[in-house]
């Protein structure tokens, strides 16, 4: 925990100049606050009986505490305004960062973390993270300086009941401290099923359809159910230590204050002589700092809450900081425009140590060469991709483009060179024309529509309301096959030397899938192109069709070839097409 505050400190630096003012005023407003009880317990003695009262003085008392509660008010707020800076400016820099390192971190993390989860770390962990840091370092601060002012001053006014004071306080430390120590382990856990329940719920609302076709509400509800069970139990857990701890330290600081206040007054009335004469105003303005001093220990425990849980946070958001980023290739090589010559050699890779997937795979590929990879689900397909695109390494072997093994490439650089239509389209919140602009910002109104055109997705933009300026988002605006459209007519705009289709006509009808087909042969023409499809019929006029089973190349050939010799590619044309009629 401690190490994880430290941490946290570490992100104010920026801001240190708003932190320095805080501690001013701070440290300023406090101490016109800790005037004013002396000037109360003056004031009290001004009046020693009737008649006998300095109502001049009092005049004078009166303007005095006005003028420095004015002061003390201004300064508290100049404190809030610093304390507001610090905390949002740190956090803003602690949510870019994380961002940063979202984009540096492998694949490979992506897909091992739910992706609720890993959303409810840079949304809700860090706004919590937000909240304790302005409320808790604020009041923590505020309570340890007015703690020590309080002390300096009971000490001039009578140094034998300050004694008393300090005496008791471990007391109420030792209550705080021990209802800290159960409520962290509650907020650790319920920062923990916070994730959870995310990802559960970014699961289910994500895919509606999905969860609707397979009658699947009732199991959805009651794994939320259980979850959200769990969360509650936990919150209810951290919610009652939290609540119990402020009453707690003020029961125990009541009864320090009823000490301070007996003693006292016995000895402003001589009872007790070895406390020491004290005048009635002295032991209004004792009274007083008495209060003030044990105050701060019922707002520090009462903040323990925002900070025990604002720590969980944190330790959430920096275990995405600690992930292990993909090794810098900064000094690596900047490939030129590729010729699309690629060679896989004696490649072997699994997600699971101890499941192999694609073991001794080799090939090589000429430049201008429409390769299609066939073969049922799970042989290793799509992961040949992740490969050649360097979102995962190969553990064994190389992978060649032009000659030079890709590992010595930029993977930026690489990734360029390549052109990507997935299965799964990717519509992000914004106009028509910037989401087919994705890979190239800089394009004009005339290359996007050239690209739309080309990708036939020209005719249904323009009956949109706005046209190529109509804002759309993932879960709204065009249906499943123009989004697909809209995915195509981004490679087209940035005509990329290399092209992967995985699937990339699956959500359009078989009319389009025929426009765009012709739209894909123009667009292949003199490329090194990889078609991953499972309707065989579109793969035809492939060079070259590599037929996968539990990770490696069993048949290769041209359509023809693998047609005569009959084998497995055989096999899954004539099924798929007996399926078909």
């Amino acid at each position: 925990m401690k190490t994880t505050i430290f941490r946290i400190l570490t992100y104010t630096r920026p801001y240190r100049g708003y932190l320095l003012l805080t501690v001013l005023c701070t440290l300023i407003g406090i101490s016109l606050s800790l005037i004013v009880p002396i000037m109360i317990g003056k004031a009290v003695d001004m009046a020693v009986s009737a008649g006998h009262v300095d109502f001049d003085g009092l005049a004078g008392i009166a303007v005095l505490l006005g003028g420095m509660v004015i002061l003390s008010a201004v300064f508290q707020w100049l404190e809030g305004l610093c304390i507001n800076r610090l905390a949002f400016g740190t956090v803003r820099n602690l949510r870019t960062e994380v961002m940063e390192k979202l984009g540096t971190v492998p694949i490979s993390y992506i897909d091992r973390n739910p992706r609720g989860d890993i959303i409810s770390r840079v949304i809700s962990d860090i706004e919590i993270l937000s909240d304790g840091l302005l409320q808790g370092f604020a009041q923590l601060f505020t309570g340890v300086v007015t703690i020590l002012g309080t002390l300096i001053f009971m000490l001039t006014i009578n140094v034998r009941i300050t004694v008393l004071v300090v005496l008791m306080t471990p007391i109420s430390l030792f209550v705080a401290a021990r209802i800290t120590a159960l409520s962290h382990s509650s907020f650790a856990r319920q920062s923990a099923l916070r994730g959870n329940i995310g990802a559960l719920t970014e699961e289910l609302v994500g895919n509606p359809g999905i969860v609707r076709a397979f009658a699947y509400e009732e199991r959805a509800i009651e794994r939320f159910t259980r979850i959200n069970e769990e969360l509650g139990t936990a919150g209810r857990r951290a919610t009652f230590f939290a609540s119990i701890s402020n009453p707690s330290t003020r029961f125990v600081n009541g009864l320090i204050y009823a000490a301070v206040g007996t003693a006292g007054a016995l000895g402003a009335v001589g009872a007790i002589p070895w406390i020491g004469v004290m005048s009635v105003g002295s032991l209004a303005s004792f009274l007083s700092y008495a209060n003030q001093y044990t105050k701060p220990f019922n707002e520090i425990s009462g903040v323990i809450a925002e900070l025990q849980n604002a720590v969980s946070c944190a330790q959430r958001v920096f275990e995405v900081l600690d992930a292990q980023s993909e090794p810098s290739d900064a000094d690596a090589a900047v490939p030129a425009e590729s010729k699309g010559a690629i060679a896989l050699r004696d490649i072997s890779f699994s997600y699971v140590p101890e499941k192999p997937l694609i073991r001794h795979f080799s090939t090589s590929i000429q430049p201008g060469q429409r390769i299609a990879i066939v073969g049922p689900t799970g042989c290793g397909k799509s992961t040949i991709i992740n490969l050649l695109l360097r979102f995962y390494e190969v553990q064994g072997g190389g992978i060649y483009l032009d000659g030079t093994d890709t590992r010595t490439l930029q993977r930026d650089a690489l990734r360029g060179q390549f052109g990507m239509v997935l299965q799964e389209t990717w519509i992000f919140t914004g106009t028509v024309a910037e989401n087919i602009a994705y890979g190239k910002p800089g394009a004009t109104r005339e290359e996007i529509e050239a690209a739309a055109k080309a990708a036939h997705a020209h005719g249904f933009i323009r009956r949109l309301p706005q046209g190529y300026d109509t804002l759309i988002s993932d879960s709204s605006g065009p249906s499943q096959g123009q989004k697909q459209l809209l995915c195509i007519a981004r490679i087209m705009l940035t005509d990329p030397p290399m092209l992967i289709l995985d699937e990339a006509t699956s959500s359009i009808d078989l009319r389009t899938e025929q426009r765009i087909q012709r739209a894909f042969e123009k667009l292949m023409q003199g490329k090194t192109s990889f078609i991953i499809a499972h309707r065989l019929s579109t793969i035809r006029t492939a060079d070259r069709i590599l037929v996968m089973r539990d990770g490696n190349i069993i048949e290769q050939g041209t359509h023809e070839e693998l047609l005569r010799e009959g084998g497995f590619y055989s096999q899954l044309y004539h099924a798929q097409f007996a399926e078909t009629g």
